[in-house]
């Protein structure tokens, strides 16, 4: 009989990561994940208190999960974010920041974790969550664009370095529709949908559910690979400038 798989995802209170907490259990994954403060609601998996820039935490709180659960088979590198700010009035302590939690961190969390995956004999697959502010230009928020690019080469770095028993991917969504869309956009919401080719935000189940694709069998082969999913991406602005669009 083959042993409940186990997840650990960052940063699952919340947004994308509880609706990525919610798909893996709701597949029959034992799911863990963590945090700097514990969750204002009950979310369906172990929580853990963890700062994920710090290694040290990190280490601790992978080992904590691999004692409690008995193993890792797939990661996802959640937790991210930046605040938006004009990079001439940046302060070289927010640039760090937003740095080291958005490519750092992932890092921290990837190294320990693939320790345990390479120990099964089953390995293990890595998950991580890019933004598709590296494929564009992102005014106020350039050091997350610059985290996010250095992630998607981390994620090909890593997969080969780790091949063949450990597979490592990314995942790259568009705008999503979480709890956060009314206070980002205003007013703004069906203005911004107008410039997606698919004429909405993405639903952070939808990312959640590729998530959980990528991570089975039927996916093995891949691996060192980004997928984009973004509407379409964006409608040209010379297009709507012209009156057209969707």
């Amino acid at each position: 009989m083959s042993p409940t798989p186990v997840a650990l995802i960052t940063g699952g209170a919340r947004g994308l990561g509880r609706s990525l907490v919610s798909t893996f259990s709701s597949a029959g994954y034992r799911v863990a994940t963590c945090g700097r403060h514990e969750p204002e609601e009950p979310i369906e998996a172990d929580f853990l208190v963890c700062d994920v820039r710090d290694p040290d935490q990190v280490a601790a709180m992978v080992a904590e999960v691999h004692e409690r659960m008995g193993r890792i088979d797939v990661l996802v590198n959640n937790a991210g974010g930046t605040p938006y700010a004009s990079t001439d009035e940046m302060s070289p302590r927010l640039f760090e920041r937003v740095i080291a939690l958005n490519l750092v961190a992932p890092f921290y969390v990837a190294q320990v974790v693939n320790r345990v995956m390479q120990a099964q004999d089953e390995g293990g697959v890595i998950v991580n969550i890019g933004s598709v502010a590296a494929l564009r230009p992102s005014p106020n928020s350039v050091p997350y664009a610059a985290a996010k690019n250095g992630l998607t080469g981390l994620t090909r770095g890593l997969a080969i370095e780790w091949a063949p028993k450990v597979r490592v991917v990314q995942v790259t969504p568009g705008l999503l529709r979480t709890e956060l869309v009314a206070e980002t956009y205003g007013p703004n919401v069906a203005a911004v949908e107008a410039t997606i080719p698919a004429g909405r935000f993405a639903e952070a189940s939808e990312i959640a559910g590729a998530c959980l694709t990528l991570c089975g069998p039927g996916m093995a082969y891949m691996t060192g690979s980004e997928l984009v999913i973004d509407g379409g991406g964006e409608i040209p602005s010379w297009l709507l400038a012209m009156g057209g669009g969707a």
